[in-house]
């Protein structure tokens, strides 16, 4: 489904003028807080009208001010996930699920109850009362409930933001199935370069009111002047890669793609799987002679492409294979090794910055995990 948005409003003293179209599987919108990112989220949903502009979704117009068109929220077919579950604490599991059913044309309701309790490991969950529930579960009952309406687009607005990192971790995997096992399209609201990283297809990024940037995942997470001054040391490389043996003597798997070859630490998946993994820009040391004597296991053959300052700092874009990825060093270092564009060097990364225990599945190759969450 193409979702194209192109609108114009004001809430108080804040203006939102935001323009981009993507297609992707699940999208994220990635900024600061009061970047415009639920705003988005809410024109959309219909909860508001836009001032001026158009809002399509899979050809259908939701709304249209040049024709006066604006399609009321029970026919968006949109499933919405809040930051809080929102569930009626008078209703059991099953009877909050069975509410979502409401929200279809009786013709029209594709969800099966069975698979979607399934797919979000709630099964034991029916007989309770919300207040019985962790928050992850109460998360995955808001996604199901979601999902029961047959919903043609799934709005998320910072599902995690509520829950501390283990239940984060409990959930995740069922985002994940969400994406990778539904055909639903996913508008995913967070500011955490973590959860794009392992969750988005597509990013669009917001800065007060209006999009700076949208494309793949694998493309603006190297965009390192996209991310906050918090954010920056996350941001990197995605690649797709293979897993072409396990050095089971030492608890490593070894990774090939055009980039070269990785050591992590053990994936416990067989050789030939097809995995993901995130090369943090921080990660990256670079020499511009192959490294002898070194703890670090991860030397891959490179050429710069382009070098960007930030004060101190200095962001190198680098060709492995054909393949992109973004190294942060210091301006010191990056003069004092004399490094420029068309220059062969060499990016050296540590395997335990690769940790094989943070497996995630991946977002473009739906076999595929993804590894280096650090």
């Amino acid at each position: 489904m193409t979702l194209a948005v192109d609108i114009r409003h004001r809430l108080g003293a804040f203006q939102l003028n935001a323009s981009f179209e993507t297609n992707g599987r699940l999208v994220a919108l990635f900024g600061p807080s009061g970047s415009g990112k639920t705003s988005i989220v809410n024109l959309i949903a219909g909860l508001l009208s836009p001032d001026a502009g158009r809002i399509v979704a899979g050809g259908r117009v939701l709304a249209d001010t040049a024709t006066g068109a604006f399609m009321p929220v029970h026919r968006r077919r949109v499933g919405y996930v809040f930051q809080d579950a929102r569930l009626f604490p008078h209703l059991t599991v099953a009877q909050n699920l069975r509410y979502g059913r409401w929200f279809a044309p009786r013709g029209e309701r594709h969800a099966d109850m069975g698979a979607v309790v399934e797919m979000l490991g709630i099964g034991t969950l029916l007989d309770r009362r919300p207040g019985l529930l962790s928050g992850g579960e109460r998360q995955r009952v808001a996604i199901g409930r979601a999902l029961l309406a047959s919903p043609l687009l799934m709005l998320m607005d910072e599902p995690l933001a509520s829950l501390d990192e283990a239940r984060k971790a409990e959930i995740m995997p069922y985002l994940e199935r969400l994406r990778d096992e539904t055909k639903i399209p996913i508008v995913y609201v967070s500011h955490s370069v973590a959860e794009v990283a392992r969750l988005a297809t597509d990013i669009v990024v917001l800065e007060a009111g209006r999009v700076v940037a949208s494309g793949p995942t694998s493309d603006i997470l190297q965009r390192l002047d996209l991310l906050s001054d918090e954010e920056r040391g996350e941001g990197g490389a995605v690649i797709d890669m293979e897993i072409a043996a396990h050095e089971a003597g030492f608890g490593m798997s070894l990774l090939k793609s055009p980039i070269g070859e990785l050591h992590v630490a053990g994936v416990d998946m067989p050789a030939g799987t097809r995995v993901r993994v995130r090369i943090r820009a921080r990660d990256i040391l670079i020499a511009t002679e192959r490294p002898r004597g070194l703890s670090a296991l991860n030397i891959l053959s490179a050429t710069i492409v382009g070098i960007k300052s930030d004060g101190a700092l200095a962001d190198v874009t680098l060709d492995c294979g054909g393949e992109r990825i973004a190294a942060r060093i210091t301006r010191q270092s990056c003069e004092m090794l004399g490094l420029a564009a068309g220059r062969p060097v060499f990016a050296v990364i540590k395997a335990v910055s690769l940790d094989g225990a943070s497996t995630w599945q991946g977002g473009e190759v739906p076999a595929s995990r993804i590894i280096g969450d650090g």
